[in-house]
């Protein structure tokens, strides 16, 4: 077996999480996998991998070779679908995974697109706000809002949107406005989550600061805390997609202004085996190419378009 077949089954364990979720992909036996990735390591002098009986994990040197195996397993791939695939349209089924609320304000309009251009692919959207594993769970490719977490995931960075941090002139009104993100925590938060006690991040002096917030409402979902901070429940920090309508009409007004909080990213990210896959790419670029620019933002929320607009009209991330 030859240098190239050692790194695509150590790219496929990782991807697959354990020996046997890598063989039966692979068409191979369990033990051949494993005393394959032994002998590969044994060849390298470093180890690559820690076994333990519910995962595997990569060690720093398996990181290393991880990423740099999967970039030329990547390459290799891609270019024998360039030629024997040159004139094959994207076809077959295609699992999406992204947040529930980008994806009704946003991916709804622009998906009858996607379909339009490619009528041979079969599209399951799977709308969630939990994290979902796209390995585990057999999606091909899903959106992602935020901070990435360190993964094996392919992900490519799409555009980038502002966070607000804002309440509704009632809570204002009663509580008192908060002057430093210190002050947070003496009111009634919202936390994104499933946690009550979280921590908001400011940009305080041009350095970044983490303030621990908490309320009695936190939920997964952005829209439930928009409107329960509409109501005067307390205050949210959300993208700006999700509250920019609100804060257009003047529902929710902004705090803490002075304190910019991060940008947050919108990311495609998709296992490493599905690299090669055509209707992977295709979706890919789509996104890339949909939302090139942020989605509307609460300065053009007044128009009456709900649409993202791209850079070319229409153009695609831990909500």
């Amino acid at each position: 077996m030859n240098q190239l077949e050692d790194m695509r089954l150590f790219v496929q364990t990782v991807d697959s999480g354990n020996f046997t979720a890598a063989a039966d992909k692979l068409g191979l036996s369990k033990q051949f996998v494993s005393k394959r990735l032994i002998a590969l390591e044994a060849r390298l002098g470093v180890r690559l991998l820690v076994r333990t009986t519910r995962a595997l994990r990569m060690t720093e040197a398996g990181q290393s070779y991880y990423e740099q195996a999967s970039r030329l397993v990547q390459e290799v791939d891609g270019l024998e679908q360039a030629i024997s695939r040159h004139n094959e349209a994207p076809r077959g089924r295609l699992r999406v995974s992204a947040p529930m609320t980008f994806g009704t304000m946003h991916l709804s309009a622009a998906i009858p697109r996607f379909l339009s251009a490619y009528p041979d692919v079969m599209l399951e959207l799977d709308l969630n706000d939990r994290t979902v594993d796209l390995v585990a769970e057999g999606y091909d490719v899903g959106i992602r809002i935020g901070v990435l977490p360190d993964s094996s995931l392919i992900a490519t960075r799409v555009t980038m949107m502002e966070m607000a941090t804002c309440c509704s002139p009632d809570y204002l009104r009663r509580r008192g406005r908060p002057l430093k993100p210190d002050d947070l925590r003496q009111h009634e938060c919202l936390p994104y989550g499933h946690k009550r006690h979280v921590e908001w991040s400011f940009e305080v002096q041009g350095k970044r600061k983490l303030v621990a917030v908490n309320g009695r409402l936190c939920s997964n979902n952005g829209e439930i805390l928009r409107d329960a901070a509409c109501a005067g429940i307390g205050i949210a920090h959300l993208p700006t997609f999700i509250v920019g309508d609100a804060i257009a009409r003047g529902d929710l007004v902004k705090v803490l202004g002075e304190f910019r909080p991060p940008i947050a990213g919108v990311h495609v990210v998709y296992p490493g085996h599905r690299q090669a896959s055509i209707a992977v790419r295709a979706f890919a670029d789509f996104v890339r190419s949909t939302f090139a620019a942020p989605p509307r933002q609460e300065e053009s929320a007044t128009k009456p378009s709900s649409r993202p607009r791209g850079a070319r009209g229409t153009r695609l991330p831990d909500r």
